[in-house]
């Protein structure tokens, strides 16, 4: 039986994994969240093309088209090229992205994302930048991101 958004029921705490329906839902949320900080870091590797094909392999995981194994690798990849950053607010983006990314696997890894975003940005843009992601989440996942 195929169930709505509406239907689905928030998560527990404690579950790190989710279910595959839940991965993607919360996948799409944290590719467009990762998306907004892009431009942190392609300031400083505009060359590198690893965060954005693992944002491109993120929607194709939601949509159904890749599998576990692929996300985990584009993960990983989002690791290293955070591990080629001198710059710390563009290695935070990077490592953002490989947690967004690690969603198809575990998606308690979208808890990572405030986090790293706070290593990216400050000021009134970092405000902001939380704004948004907390207002953008899917209602049923709040608790589950932030605890509220």
């Amino acid at each position: 039986m195929y169930m709505t958004n509406d239907q689905l029921t928030a998560p527990e705490l404690t579950e790190l994994t989710l279910t595959e329906p839940d991965r993607r839902e919360l996948i799409g949320w944290a590719a467009t969240c990762v998306r907004r900080l892009l431009p942190v870091f392609i300031l400083h590797r505009p060359d590198d093309d690893r965060l954005a094909n693992a944002l491109d392999a993120a929607d194709r995981f939601r949509e159904g088209k890749l599998t576990v194994g692929p996300m985990r690798k584009q993960a990983f990849a989002c690791h290293a090229a955070a591990r080629d950053c001198t710059d710390p607010a563009a290695a935070a983006v990077a490592r953002a992205c490989g947690q967004a990314t690690a969603v198809a696997h575990m998606g308690g890894h979208a808890r990572n994302l405030p986090r790293y975003t706070k290593k990216a940005l400050s000021g009134h843009v970092l405000a902001e930048e939380l704004e948004y992601q907390q207002s953008h989440v899917p209602d049923r996942f709040r608790i589950y991101i932030y605890g509220e």
